[in-house]
């Protein structure tokens, strides 16, 4: 089981949400998601530039985590959040990092250069 059987303390469990987090490039698709209400493979294949095998390998990592849901629709597999929390998991991340980065000019631009995050419709 992927957050645990009652057994493991709590800090335990938030551990494992936190590995489907754990990469860039996850991080990046739930953004997108988080400034829409769905986005089909094909729309993260573009935003993301990664390879349909790598994309798919990190949404079935989000998928485990239960972090996004999928539904497929004829040939096009759509996904979306699975919880509105995300994007404010994202949002709250984002004005941390921001914080933690003032005393550097350099880091400073980077966040500032970032591309908003949306409230998911």
């Amino acid at each position: 089981m992927v957050f645990g059987d009652g057994e493991q303390p709590l800090y335990e469990i938030k551990a494992n949400l936190f590995k489907g987090l754990s990469h860039p490039y996850r991080i990046r698709v739930l953004e997108i998601l988080s400034s829409r209400t769905e986005a089909s493979v094909s729309e993260m294949l573009a935003d993301t530039g990664l390879e349909a095998s790598h994309l798919s390998q990190h949404l079935a990592v989000l998928r485990k985590y239960g972090l996004v849901i999928s539904e497929r629709r004829a040939s096009v597999v759509f996904y979306r959040l699975a919880f509105p929390q995300v994007a404010d998991l994202l949002a709250v991340s984002r004005e941390l990092l921001g914080q933690i980065l003032a005393g550097s000019n350099a880091h400073s631009a980077v966040v500032a250069g970032l591309p908003a995050l949306g409230a998911q419709s």
